[in-house]
């Protein structure tokens, strides 16, 4: 099992690396569906892995001048404060508890429906904002729209992991037009440090990582990455959200029936 598991994690990180698309939208589902891992464990063990994989991409960005501090920080005060919440709501209502459990579920297919929405209307969204500037946010109103956006995405990634990735970027290239992709990628990824580790960090708390296949998913996916980031060169990306895309709306559907 352990070698399935390894390989697992290559497939994600492989994906990951020629598409860009968070793992959580991957790797929680497959955990779920394909091991039969409780959704809880699942999500909490995925946080874990994000929060490793997310450090390391943030030194990169960093290093490259790609995170826009301000944007970070205000994402992370709406943020921070949602996924603490969020975990003592866990904890209060018992998220090992089959009920929850089945929450978790649909919160992971609602979740992974909204990254479809996020892959495959991404460009169209731009192009509206992009076409109406009357209607983007500045100053005060745009701060607090970004709070608000980061409460919501906190909430969401700690109760399903998926969020931070296409659904995150998608959010800041809609408040912040004028972002360069690398920008938008290397602030994403920032923000998602500290949601990602205090997230995973209250699932330790609730006892819902499994460490062990933690260790086992990491072994995989590092070279996976690799490698799909140098695939995605010869693979047009259209026809890589759009297959991605058509898969995870599958993913969605097998959780919810």
């Amino acid at each position: 099992m352990s070698l399935t598991y390894v390989m697992s994690g290559f497939a994600v990180g492989l994906l990951v690396g020629m598409t860009g698309v968070g793992g959580g939208s991957l790797m929680t589902p497959l955990l779920t569906l394909l091991f039969g891992v409780t959704p809880s464990v699942a999500v909490g063990t995925d946080l874990a892995f994000a929060s490793l994989t997310k450090t390391a991409g943030t030194i990169t960005h960093r290093s490259k001048g790609n995170v826009q501090w301000g944007i970070v920080l205000r994402l992370c005060a709406g943020a921070l404060p949602a996924a603490l919440v969020a975990t003592f709501a866990l904890h209060r209502f018992g998220a090992l508890t089959p009920a929850i459990g089945l929450v978790i579920r649909y919160s992971i297919a609602v979740s992974v429906l909204l990254t479809v929405v996020a892959l495959m209307f991404r460009a169209r969204m731009l192009a509206w904002v992009h076409a109406s500037p009357g209607r983007q946010l500045h100053g005060r109103a745009l701060s607090l729209a970004t709070v608000f956006a980061g409460a919501v995405l906190g909430t969401l990634v700690t109760i399903s992991s998926i969020g931070a990735g296409a659904i995150g970027a998608t959010i800041l290239l809609m408040l912040y037009p004028r972002l360069s992709p690398a920008e938008i990628a290397g602030t994403d990824i920032a923000y998602a440090v500290p949601l990602t580790a205090i997230a995973a960090a209250g699932h330790w708390w609730l006892g819902s990582i499994d460490w062990l296949l933690l260790a086992t998913l990491l072994v995989g996916s590092v070279p996976g990455i690799t490698l799909g980031a140098w695939a995605s060169r010869a693979v047009p990306e259209r026809v890589a959200r759009t297959l991605l895309a058509v898969t995870l709306t599958g993913v969605a559907a097998k959780l919810i029936y």
